[in-house]
C-alpha cells in the first residue's frame, strides 16, 4: 500500500520505495515529451521500461548509464494529477505506481516550453507589412539527442457540437527541418501551407530526436505553445488576409448562430477590479493581462488586469473573462475592443476533461480566440464577434460573504460577530450538509507556558473532492500542504487543478483553495499563526453552521451550538468556550492527517476537545501592556484578550484585522444601472455606469439633441433623465435617446 504517512511514522515495509515512487520534475505541459526520473528505485540496465498513464496510454522509457529509470510523460487532453504505473519487463507486469501532474501550456514555466521569438509576429505572418524570417529558442537539456527534427502539429476538433461525437485530435503535419543541431535556436522563412495541411489555423511546433521517425508519439520532446498558424496558412492569405479573415469571421458567425446559447448559465463579472481581486474563490488572475506583471494586455487593450470565473458552467462548459481599466472600473466591449469576453469554452477546461469544448486551452482556441483573430485580428469586423461575446455588466453579481479565524484565536462571522475561543483540539470551522462542504481547524498551544491557543491547521473537502489540509510546518515559518495526506511541492508549479477543487500557492505562505460551489479559503502565515479567510458566495445563506457561524445577515444567531441551541450571552467568555467545544469533531468525521507520534498521541487518540486544558478567560487591561501601543479603539478588545501576550503576535492579530477589514470593504455591494448606448447619430462621454457616474451625450454635426444631456445613475439602478421621442423607424433607440436630423420633423 501507497499510504504516505508510513515515512514520517516510520512504519514502511522495506521496499516501499521501490513500488511507491517519487518522480522529478513532477509535473510538465499536457501536451507530453517530458523526460522525468524514478527516485530512490533501482532498475537493471537490461530492463525494458514502460510508463502507463491513466490505465490506458504508454509511453516507453529507458534506464540510463547509472541505473535510475526514467518515464516520458504522454500527449494529454486534461490536466491535474494523473496516475502512472511503471513496468520493467516491457509491459507484463507493472509493479510500481506514481502519481503524474499535468499542466496547461499557460500556467507553465517558460524554461520548460520551446519560445517563439516575438510570438506576435508568428500569429500574424501573412498580414500586411509582417514578413520574414522566424526565430524559436529552447532549452537544450529539454531533448536528450545531438540532432533534431522541428515539427509542426495541428489540432483540430470534429464531429457535431455537444454530442457524444464531438472530438479533438492533435496530429502531425510536417517538418520544418530534420537532423538540426540541438543546439537550442532555429530560424527560417516560412512557406505558405499546401492544400492538405492548410486547413490547421490551431498548432505547436516541436523539438525532438532525429533518431525517432517523423510524427511519432510521445516521445521526449519540447513544445512551443499552442498558437494562430499564420505564418503556416494557404497562399490566399498572404493575398489578401483582410478578405480571407472576413470569409472565416463569417462562417464562424453562422456556426454560432446555430450553437446553443451559454451566456445565460455563467457568472456575472464582479463590477469592480477591487472586488475581482478580492472574490478569490470564484475568480482568478489571467495570466494573459496581469497588473502584478506589468499589465502585458494583448488581447485587451485598455485593461490593466483581467481574472476568469475559476468554475466553467455546468453544462456548456463555458468561462467568463473580467477586465478592468486603470481606473478600477470594468471595460465592455459595447465601449471597448479591450473588453471583457465569455468563451464557449473555458480556457483551462473543465472535469472531466478529455472531449471538447472541455479540452483545457484547445477548445478555448478554436471557439474563442481563434475567431477573434478572423474578426478582430486580421480583419476590422469587431461587431460580429461582440454579437456572441458580448460583456456582460454586474447586475447580477453578487459579493461573497467572508469569515476568518487569526490569533489566538479570534473569529469574527460571516454576518460580522467578532469572539475569542481558546479551546485546545479539532473543530468544525464551517459545515453546511446542503452544499456538503466541509472546513475544521486544528489548535495548539502558543507555548508550553500559555495558556492560549492558536489555529495550525485546516482541513477541507467539498462532496467527493480530494482532501486538503493546510498546516504549519515546524518552526511556525512556511505553511505545508496535503493532499489526500501527501505533502504537495510548489516548487514547480504555484496552480494545482485536483479532483473536485483547485489549489494556488504563489509563496510558502500563502496558500488558496477553491471549490465547484464558489467557496474559497485562504491560508496565511503571520508571525508564526496561520490566519484563515472564508469566502462564501449567496447560495450558502442559511445553509452554514460552526465556529464562523450561520451565515444569514443576522447576527443575533450566528452562534448556534452543535445541538441547535443559540448563544444568549456573546460576550460571557464561558459560555463562548461551551460553544466552541460544541464544536469538537467526531473522529469518523476528521479530515486531517495524523503523521507523527505527536499527533496521534494529542488528536487521533485523544478527545478532539482538550477539557483538561482551561484558557485565562480575560486578561485585565493595564496601561504598562506591551501591546497596548499596538491597539486602536477597533482592536482592543481583541488585542487584550490576546492571553499569549507576544509582542510579534499580537501585531500579526492586527495584521490580520486589517486585512480582513480592507477585504470586507472591497467586497462591499456596487449598484450597477447598466451599460448606456450612445445616441444614434451621436457620442457619449463616460464609460462607467456604478452609482453616481455621470453619462453625457452629444449629437454629430447636423442634429439635435432630443432629450437628456446628461445622466446619473441612480440610487434605484436606474438612469436619470427624461425618455426621448421616436422620430422615424430609422432613429428609434429602445434606449430612449436619439439624434433626429434638424432637417426633417
Amino acid at each position: 500500500s501507497c499510504h504516505t504517512t508510513c515515512t514520517s511514522l516510520a512504519n514502511c515495509c522495506a521496499d516501499y520505495k521501490e513500488y511507491c515512487v517519487d518522480i522529478s520534475p513532477y509535473s510538465g505541459s499536457l501536451f507530453g515529451g517530458t523526460d522525468f526520473i524514478i527516485l530512490d528505485a533501482s532498475f537493471e540496465t537490461a530492463s525494458e521500461i514502460e510508463c502507463r498513464f491513466n490505465g490506458n496510454i504508454s509511453t516507453v522509457g529507458y534506464v540510463d548509464d547509472g541505473g535510475t529509470g526514467h518515464c516520458i510523460s504522454p500527449l494529454l487532453y486534461e490536466t491535474g494529477w494523473i496516475p502512472f504505473e511503471i513496468s520493467s519487463d516491457n509491459g507484463t507486469t507493472f509493479t510500481r505506481a506514481g502519481t503524474w501532474l499535468s499542466v496547461h501550456t499557460g500556467k507553465l514555466d517558460s524554461k520548460f516550453k520551446a519560445i517563439l521569438d516575438n510570438s506576435t509576429k508568428w500569429q500574424y505572418y501573412g498580414t500586411p507589412n509582417v514578413g520574414g524570417t522566424l526565430e524559436m529558442t529552447w532549452n537544450t537539456s529539454l531533448v536528450r539527442a545531438e540532432k533534431v527534427n522541428i515539427e509542426l502539429w495541428g489540432y483540430r476538433e470534429t464531429g457535431e457540437p455537444y454530442t457524444e461525437y464531438w472530438l479533438g485530435e492533435w496530429h502531425y503535419l510536417y517538418s520544418l527541418a530534420k537532423d538540426h543541431p540541438n543546439n537550442g535556436s532555429f530560424s527560417f522563412l516560412p512557406k505558405p501551407a499546401e492544400n492538405s495541411f492548410s486547413s490547421s489555423e490551431l498548432g505547436s511546433v516541436r523539438v525532438s530526436s532525429s533518431s525517432h521517425p517523423d510524427g511519432m508519439w510521445n516521445v521526449q520532446a519540447a513544445w512551443t505553445e499552442d498558437h494562430a498558424l499564420a505564418w503556416h496558412l494557404e497562399e490566399n492569405f498572404r493575398k489578401d488576409s483582410a478578405g480571407w479573415a472576413l470569409d472565416k469571421c463569417l462562417a464562424w458567425d453562422e456556426l454560432e448562430n446555430q450553437l446553443p446559447n451559454f451566456l445565460s448559465e455563467i457568472i456575472d463579472c464582479p463590477c469592480t477590479l477591487a472586488q475581482a481581486r478580492a472574490d478569490t474563490g470564484r475568480f482568478h488572475t489571467d495570466y494573459g493581462c496581469d497588473i502584478e506583471k506589468g499589465s502585458v494586455c494583448t488581447y485587451h487593450p485598455g485593461s490593466v488586469h483581467c481574472v476568469r470565473a475559476i468554475q466553467a458552467s455546468p453544462k456548456y462548459g463555458a468561462g467568463q473573462q473580467c477586465c478592468y481599466d486603470s481606473t478600477g472600473t470594468q471595460v465592455l466591449t459595447a465601449d471597448s475592443i479591450g473588453g471583457s469576453t465569455p468563451d464557449r469554452a473555458h480556457d483551462w477546461g473543465s472535469p472531466p476533461y478529455k472531449k471538447p469544448p472541455r479540452i483545457p486551452g484547445q477548445s478555448h482556441w478554436i471557439y474563442d480566440v481563434l475567431s477573434f483573430y478572423y474578426c478582430c485580428l486580421w480583419s476590422d469586423n469587431c461587431h460580429y464577434y461582440f454579437k456572441h461575446r458580448p460583456s456582460s455588466d454586474c447586475r447580477r453579481y453578487k459579493s461573497p460573504q467572508s469569515a476568518v479565524v487569526f490569533g489566538d484565536p479570534h473569529f469574527i462571522t460571516f454576518d460580522g460577530t467578532s469572539y475569542s475561543f481558546n479551546g485546545k483540539g479539532e473543530y468544525t470551522l464551517v459545515i453546511s450538509a446542503e452544499k456538503q462542504l466541509t472546513i475544521q481547524g486544528r489548535t495548539e498551544p502558543v507555548t508550553e507556558t500559555t495558556n492560549a491557543t492558536k489555529l495550525s491547521s485546516v482541513a477541507m473537502r467539498e462532496a467527493s473532492s480530494d482532501i486538503i489540509e493546510v498546516r504549519l510546518v515546524s518552526g511556525n515559518s512556511d505553511l505545508e500542504v496535503l493532499l489526500n495526506q501527501k505533502t504537495l511541492s510548489f516548487t514547480e508549479q504555484t496552480w494545482m487543478d485536483l479532483y473536485g477543487a483547485f489549489l494556488f500557492s504563489p509563496t510558502s505562505t500563502n496558500v488558496t483553495v477553491m471549490f465547484p460551489s464558489g467557496a474559497g479559503v485562504e491560508v496565511r502565515q503571520r508571525e508564526g499563526t496561520m490566519t484563515t479567510t472564508v469566502l462564501l458566495p449567496e447560495d450558502f445563506k442559511d445553509a452554514t453552521l460552526g465556529l464562523l457561524g450561520k451565515m444569514n445577515g443576522d447576527a443575533k444567531d450566528d452562534l448556534v451550538f452543535s445541538n441547535g441551541s443559540v448563544v444568549q450571552n456573546s460576550s460571557n467568555p464561558e459560555e463562548l468556550f461551551s460553544f466552541g467545544a460544541s464544536w469538537a469533531i467526531a473522529n469518523e468525521s476528521a479530515l486531517f492527517t495524523y503523521d507523527s507520534e505527536y499527533l496521534l498521541e494529542t488528536y487521533y487518540r485523544a478527545p478532539r476537545h482538550d477539557t483538561s486544558f482551561i484558557p485565562v478567560f480575560l486578561v485585565p487591561e493595564s496601561p504598562d501592556d506591551p501591546l497596548a501601543n499596538q491597539c486602536n479603539v477597533f482592536m482592543k478588545h481583541i488585542c487584550f484578550r490576546y492571553v499569549s501576550r507576544s509582542p510579534g503576535i499580537g501585531n500579526a492579530t492586527r495584521m490580520s484585522f486589517q486585512s480582513h477589514v480592507s477585504l470586507v470593504e472591497d467586497l462591499k455591494p456596487v449598484l450597477s444601472c447598466g451599460w448606456l448606448s450612445p445616441p444614434d447619430n451621436g457620442k457619449k462621454e463616460g464609460t462607467t455606469y456604478l452609482q453616481g457616474a455621470k453619462v453625457r451625450l452629444s449629437c454629430n454635426e447636423g442634429y439635435n439633441l432630443k432629450g437628456s444631456a446628461l445622466r446619473l445613475c441612480q440610487a434605484d439602478g436606474q438612469w436619470s433623465g427624461e425618455e426621448t421621442q421616436v422620430f422615424t423607424e430609422k432613429a428609434e433607440s429602445k434606449n430612449g435617446k436619439d439624434c433626429a436630423s434638424q432637417f426633417f420633423a
